[in-house]
C-alpha cells in the first residue's frame, strides 16, 4: 500500500506480521506513553493514600493504640514475593526482546504464581490481625492498615488479570520480538505495583 504514490506506507512492515493482535496502527511508542499516564493517575490515588495516614498518624497520641498487635513480620516476606515478581516479569519482557519463547513463557508464569503467592499471604495476614482483634473497623489504626495494604492488594488483583490472558497469549505464541506490547505494559504495571508496595511498606514501618 502506498500514500499518494510517493513511497511505502509507513505501517506496511506492521501489518506484514502475521496474528490479529499486529494489525496496529498506532505510531510506535503511543501504547506505551498512554500507559505511563494511567499508571502516574494511579500513583496520584496511592500519594493520596498516604497523605491520609500521615495526617492520622502525626495526630495520633499513641501508635499503634494500647492492646493492638504491630505489623505482622510476614509482611516481609510478602515484600520479597512481590519484588520476585518484578525480577520474573523484567526476564520475561528480555527473554520475548531475544525472541526465546520457551522463556517468555516460563517467567510469565513464575509472575504469575508469585502474584498469587502475594495474594495468599496477605490473606493470611489479615486473618492474624482479625484474631488478634484488630480489622478495619477496630480503631483508625487498623482502618488505615486495611486501606493501605486492602488498595495495594486490589491492584494486585488488577494485574493478575491481564496477565493471564498475556500469558495464555505467550503460549500460543502471539508474542515475538517485533510485536509484544502485552508484555511490556504487564512488565511497567508489576514494577509500578512493587514500587507503590515498597513506599507503603515503608510508611507503614516509619509510622510503626
Amino acid at each position: 500500500m502506498t500514500a499518494s504514490g510517493d513511497g511505502p506506507d509507513p505501517f506496511t512492515v506492521i501489518r506484514s506480521q502475521s496474528g490479529p493482535d499486529r494489525d496496529q496502527v498506532n505510531p510506535p511508542g503511543t501504547g506505551t506513553l498512554g500507559f505511563a499516564v494511567l499508571l502516574a493517575s494511579l500513583s496520584v490515588l496511592f500519594v493520596a493514600s498516604v497523605a491520609g495516614y500521615l495526617y492520622v498518624r502525626i495526630n495520633a497520641s499513641q501508635w499503634p493504640p494500647a492492646g493492638m498487635p504491630g505489623l505482622p513480620m510476614s509482611l516481609w516476606l510478602s515484600t520479597a514475593v512481590l519484588l520476585g515478581c518484578s525480577v520474573f516479569i523484567h526476564r520475561a519482557l528480555k527473554a520475548i526482546q531475544k525472541d526465546d519463547q520457551k522463556g517468555l513463557r516460563r517467567n510469565l508464569q513464575w509472575t504469575l504464581v508469585l502474584g498469587s503467592l502475594f495474594l495468599v499471604l496477605q490473606t493470611l495476614n489479615y486473618v492474624g490481625l482479625a484474631q488478634s482483634n484488630l480489622t478495619a473497623k477496630t480503631n483508625l489504626y487498623g482502618f488505615t492498615f486495611y486501606l493501605l495494604t486492602g488498595l495495594h492488594a486490589a491492584h494486585v488483583i488488577g494485574g493478575l488479570i491481564p496477565l493471564i490472558i498475556v500469558t495464555h497469549r505467550a503460549r500460543r505464541g502471539r508474542y515475538s520480538s517485533f510485536f509484544h506490547p502485552g508484555v511490556t505494559y504487564s512488565a511497567m504495571y508489576w514494577h509500578f505495583l512493587d514500587g507503590a508496595w515498597v513506599v507503603l511498606f515503608a510508611v507503614l514501618l516509619i509510622g510503626s
